[in-house]
């Protein structure tokens, strides 16, 4: 009986894929046998730093470069991928992510596009686009974060859209679910990336969220990286429209 926590025979596309999670995620899904294509907007150096990890490991993962926000980086990740699943099972991570961190005061309507065009609209669309790619087996991720269900200083728009973000992927998860397509989402608890470089406040609020949570520590980036590579799995197949929460056990306790 084949292995169904392997992901071999995957070809696992991984948007906002070469910092932080995304970063974990690449390498936790290539590990586990899959080819990866990991999607990043414009930090060059992190992204030839995947590349140069993935090389040494002798991994199979592939990096490109697209602006999940305009039509050219979205048609250019429909393109990569006609071009590289062949014979395998296609599968999506959205790992992207970006948002202004601000007072409701201080928000205006541009921040809000911008925000949600990539954490909500770019999931729609890509979805959308791959969608005649995809099959049955085929698996989809959503990364949200504790801000979709609980207000938090500073995270008005980031968490809303999040908040949208699994509405959405419900939706999904419903209609693509007879299609074979299972549509999850992820949610992590605090994990010290550099994401948190743009919250205020962040080492108080990082030390805050370690002192409580039940085993006294963060979760890890490889460890929110591993449930996303169980929800890409065949060992996740009836797992349909769930949002897993990897924190440590941080949202039972007040």
């Amino acid at each position: 009986m084949a292995d169904p926590y392997s992901l071999s025979g995957k070809f696992v596309v991984v948007t906002g894929g070469t910092r932080g999670l995304g970063r974990m995620v690449s390498l936790a899904a290539a590990r586990g046998g899959a080819r990866v294509l990991s999607v990043y907007a414009r930090n060059d150096d992190a992204a030839n730093a995947l590349a140069a990890e993935a090389s040494r490991e002798g991994l199979d993962v592939a990096i490109l470069r697209a602006d999940l926000s305009g039509e050219k980086g979205l048609k250019s990740i429909e393109e990569a991928c006609s071009a590289r699943t062949e014979e395998r099972t296609l599968c999506l991570v959205h790992c992207a992510a970006t948002g202004v961190h601000k007072p409701v005061a201080e928000l205006t309507v541009r921040h809000l596009e911008w925000t949600f065009a990539v954490n909500v609209r770019a999931f729609l669309e890509l979805t959308q686009r791959l969608l005649p790619r995809f099959r049955a087996g085929s698996a989809v991720v959503a990364v949200s974060s504790a801000g979709a269900e609980r207000a938090v200083p500073g995270y008005t728009l980031v968490g809303s859209s999040k908040g949208a973000l699994e509405s959405l992927a419900r939706h999904l998860a419903a209609e693509l679910a007879p299609r074979g397509v299972r549509v999850n989402v992820l949610a992590p608890g605090s994990v010290p990336t550099d994401a948190w470089a743009a919250m205020p406040d962040r080492e108080r609020r990082l030390a805050e969220a370690a002192a409580r949570t039940p085993r006294g520590a963060l979760v890890t980036p490889d460890e929110v990286a591993l449930a996303a590579r169980f929800l890409l799995s065949d060992a996740a197949a009836g797992i349909v429209g769930h949002t897993l929460v990897v924190d440590g056990g941080r949202r039972i306790v007040e």
